[in-house]
């Protein structure tokens, strides 16, 4: 029987309480490594034994998925009625009270599968946002015959790569928890990242752009430049001599395999997966990636999401993107634990830090679009939120007065060369200097409980991609009681509550914050403000 982390079943309660009170389709944010398959699981064996007619179908976009979230309900529940129905996997099994499915196999097979309840869905800010679509097809199909049908989705990445936030409108009503890189990170469930600043990097300036992203094969073409490829790899070679497990992401196949033959010239053992590659090679060369027989593996486009490789101890982006969830789909491979891994190292020949910034505070809210046509999940090609120590090369927050790992002090006079936001840094937002203003547009209460202490009150801020919380001490005595009152009445409050189980049923209460101000207090993100409407304010 596999025990669940706290935020495992956090999440599964939050799915729960949220149809509890009427809602339809929930969204789940959780960081890659975290563990959705088995959130999935939970999920669907609470449902499969609350409601025993109840059928469901879970969904994904690429084969690999289906079998590891199929074998992550085995893991849990042995007995599971379930079954695999993908092409990729030769197997066709739909009469299962629990199917798991790769959408290219059945988008046309609603009959096949017949009713179903709910439908599970990894990885949905691949969902399109409109337009006919394989998801959509399906969904519609399947709504036919149950018009109540329940649609969950579960992502790394809260919003399309095309448009905005997966929770304004579409298919996800709310967004009913999030645990992100920073927070599982800090709680010590994933990898640390580090970034070093490359001598290298990709020109961009002249590559068209189309729906705010760089063209394609105009972006192969100013990529694959030799000079840069080759200086590339011997930075990776600099600096990731004693790292053992190398993924390189390029920008199309041709490039995927230069960047490969650069990187064997220097030595290392080196593979490629494209698009192109046949599935049965493709599937040997990853197993020897992860097995460690090959050292550095390159791909173009194929790796960004549903791939599992631990060990996975350096990135190099060699693929420039002005959207910001490719940018964190590409750092997420690193995020997960290994036997002797001490954290990831990201190299970035392709300007993506310097552009988007830290990944855990990363924000998608940019305002609303300028021009016509213009992204708001995507940053401009000359946004500039970092620099270099000149001591130790470490990335650092473009007006940080010391570096986090040297302590190089920059004099005073320095002046940063380029406007930034406040303080952001490249992988992580642990040398932040001064608070960081996030928006808030959604926020949740719950119980939380840990060993040996009274339970809090844990207050979940819903701003950008990344959730933060706080939590309120009601239950405690001395300080962190006075503490809990004054954030009682700060938020517009009564008389502050006795207890948790009070907070909770008043929570509504209270005025949330338009902002709050995040600052890095040592390793851990801390909310050390807030702002609200002027309507609102106390």
């Amino acid at each position: 029987m596999i025990a669940l982390r706290p935020y495992q079943q956090e999440a599964v309660d939050a799915v729960f309480d949220f149809w509890s009170n009427g809602g339809g389709s929930p969204l789940v944010d959780l960081a890659t490594g975290l563990g959705k398959s088995v959130v999935i699981a939970k999920l669907t064996r609470d449902l499969m034994e609350g409601y025993p007619s109840m059928r469901a179908l879970m969904l994904v976009h690429v084969r690999e998925l289906v079998e590891q979230n199929y074998r992550a309900l085995i893991r849990l529940w042995p007995d599971a009625p379930a079954g695999i129905y993908s092409a990729g996997l030769g197997k066709r099994d739909a009469h299962h009270r629990i199917t798991f499915a790769s959408i290219q196999s059945v988008y046309k097979k609603a009959r096949a599968l017949g009713p179903r309840d709910v439908v599970l869905v990894d990885e949905c800010h691949l969902l399109p946002s409109e337009g006919d679509g394989m998801y959509r097809r399906l969904l519609e199909d399947l709504r036919r015959e149950r018009p109540d049908l329940r649609i969950v989705g579960f992502t790394a990445t809260p919003f399309r790569m095309d448009s905005g936030r997966l929770d304004k409108g579409g298919l996800f009503d709310e967004t009913v928890y999030s645990y992100g890189i920073g927070a599982g990170i800090r709680d010590g469930w994933l990898s640390p990242l580090i970034s070093k600043a490359s001598a290298t990097e990709i020109d961009v300036s002249g590559v068209a752009k189309r729906g705010g992203e760089f063209v394609a094969g105009a972006l192969e073409a100013a990529a694959d430049d030799a000079d840069v490829t080759r200086a590339a790899a011997a930075e990776m070679l600099r600096y990731g001599h004693d790292r053992r497990s190398w993924l390189v992401f390029c920008t199309g196949v041709k490039h995927a395999a230069n960047v490969r033959d650069a990187i064997r010239a220097m030595g290392i053992s080196a593979e490629t997966v494209t698009g192109d590659t046949p599935p049965m090679e493709r599937a040997r060369i990853i197993a020897a990636f992860k097995a460690g027989h090959i050292r550095a593996l390159t791909n173009a486009q194929v790796l960004t999401t549903g791939f599992d490789a631990p060990a996975t101890d350096l990135i190099a982006f060699l693929r420039p993107t002005l959207s910001t969830g490719l940018y964190i789909q590409m750092v997420g491979r690193g995020t997960r634990k290994a036997e002797g891994k001490a954290n990831a190292l990201i190299l970035d020949f392709a300007g993506n830090v310097r552009r988007h910034g830290p990944v855990d505070i990363a924000t998608i809210d940019r305002g609303p679009p300028k021009s016509k046509g213009e992204d708001e999940t995507k940053v401009k090609v000359e946004s500039v939120n970092a620099k270099t120590c000149p001591s130790c090369e470490a990335l650092v927050g473009i007006r940080a007065a010391e570096c986090p790992h040297c302590h190089y002090a920059w004099p005073m006079t320095e002046k940063p060369k380029h406007e930034a936001r406040a303080e952001i840094v490249p992988i992580l937002s642990t040398e932040i200097v001064k608070p960081t203003g996030i928006e808030i547009y959604d926020w949740r209460a719950a119980r939380h409980s840990k060993v040996g202490a009274p339970d809090s009150l844990r207050v979940t801020y819903m701003g950008g991609i990344q959730a933060h919380s706080e939590w309120i001490c009601f239950e405690h005595t001395g300080f962190a009681r006075q503490k809990a009152e004054v954030w009682w009445r700060k938020h517009q409050g009564g008389f502050p509550p006795a207890t948790v189980t009070e907070a909770l049923e008043r929570f509504n209460e209270l005025v949330r914050p338009a902002t709050i101000e995040v600052r890095i207090n040592g390793r851990y993100p801390e909310i050390v403000g807030r702002t609200f409407k002027r309507s609102e304010a106390a």
